[in-house]
């Protein structure tokens, strides 16, 4: 009988942004040695050929002044400063391939989004260090995978390279009549071809190889849908946990506060230091009413009962403001606001009528006087 993944179900969702995360710091990341091989590869080779005079005369001259000796370099030998010496005229171009080999090995982790220094990745993992669990990874299914990859790799870049060779049989050929410099220098053009255009095929491998390694990553951290639940309820909190919070929000407003909030029309939000609850009533009110206003914690438990209560919660920063510092609870709207809050009250009634969605929300202009800071200063002063 088949097991059922740990938290039950089949794994079935996509992995979440948390779940990609905390793979990643374990060092569980997105890799591609089939990229990595190209790109080192290509980058080595492609040096070569623009670079590769540069070493082959490094290489001519260490040679020769390593055969060129007198009395001098007898009678006064110092083995340290002459291998010195002979390292020195060839270590910028072999340096230059270390350097562009370096960039290209750390460009494929940077193509894939996994370049990064993770310590949890250098940890001991004792099931890797398993005898039987090594056996299990070479002789499964990955290891079989592997195997097929490595066989068709191999196919596939030997058969380029001697159909590009067989092409070059009759140049080779005739090097024999040639001298060496012309046969060298014919023979490096067909190196530099070769090497370039078995390059390339490591690039249609890794070109397969990558959306497998996106494939393979996915499944292996696919979630069940308990596990998309249990991380929402760790991530958000329980609704026990939930529930909690909003009794004390509740506690934090008097019984009339509560009534006041429940009677209005819509919430303005700062978003989060500042909240207002506005009502309108047509047949009830001559202009816009400050039904309740608070900071911090008392608007957190305005927005959150505006919320339970279906009532409209807008963020409208500088509006918020104005209306916390010049209005008292129960007081009209300052008449500066006037035209404000009515393009705000217009935008509500045309959401709850589905006559608009919240890509029409309107923008708001206040006069310059009723622009204040959070701490009630005219931002104009």
């Amino acid at each position: 009988m088949a097991q059922e993944p740990p938290g039950g179900g089949e794994k079935t969702e996509q992995p979440t942004p948390k779940r990609l995360a905390d793979a990643t710091e374990k060092g569980d990341i997105l890799q591609s040695r089939e990229l990595s091989t190209a790109l080192v590869v290509m980058a080595g080779v492609g040096w070569l050929a623009i670079g590769g005079p540069l070493l082959i005369e490094a290489i001519r001259r260490m040679l020769a002044d390593a055969l060129r000796f007198d009395g001098a370099d007898i009678a006064g030998f110092a083995p340290e400063q002459r291998a010195a010496h002979l390292l020195g005229i060839i270590a910028l171009p072999l340096g230059a391939v270390l350097l562009v080999t370096v960039i290209a090995a750390i460009a494929s982790p940077a193509l894939l989004g996994s370049l990064g220094f993770r310590m949890k990745a250098l940890q001991p993992k004792p099931e890797r260090m398993s005898p039987i669990a090594g056996l299990k990874r070479m002789f499964g299914l990955q290891g079989l995978i592997e195997l097929v990859k490595s066989m068709a790799k191999i196919v596939l870049i030997g058969s380029i390279g001697l159909i590009l060779i067989w092409q070059q049989m009759d140049t080779i050929r005739n090097m024999a009549r040639t001298g060496i410099g012309p046969a060298s220098s014919e023979l490096g053009s067909i190196f530099s071809m070769v090497a370039l255009a078995l390059a390339a095929a490591l690039f249609i491998v890794a070109g397969i190889d990558v959306p497998a390694q996106i494939l393979q990553r996915s499944r292996r951290l696919n979630m069940t849908k308990q596990e998309v639940r249990q991380e929402h309820k760790e991530t958000e909190g329980s609704p026990e946990l939930k529930g909690a919070i909003r009794r004390k929000q509740y506690e934090t407003l008097n019984g009339s506060v509560r009534k006041a909030v429940e009677e209005a029309t819509v919430i303005l939000t700062n978003p989060t230091h500042f909240a207002v609850a506005l009502r309108y009533n047509p047949g009830r009110d001559a202009a816009p009413v400050v039904m309740a206003r608070g900071a911090d914690e008392i608007a957190a438990a305005i927005r959150t009962l505006g919320s339970d209560k279906g009532l409209p919660v807008l963020q409208y920063p500088e509006l918020t403001r104005a209306i916390y510092f010049t209005s008292r609870a129960g007081q009209e709207v300052d008449e500066r606001l006037f035209v404000a809050v009515a393009a705000v009250l217009a935008f509500v009634y045309r959401i709850e009528h589905r006559m608009a969605t919240e890509m029409d929300r309107p923008h708001i202009d206040l006069p310059e006087a009723m622009r204040f800071d959070s701490d009630g200063r005219n931002v104009m002063n």
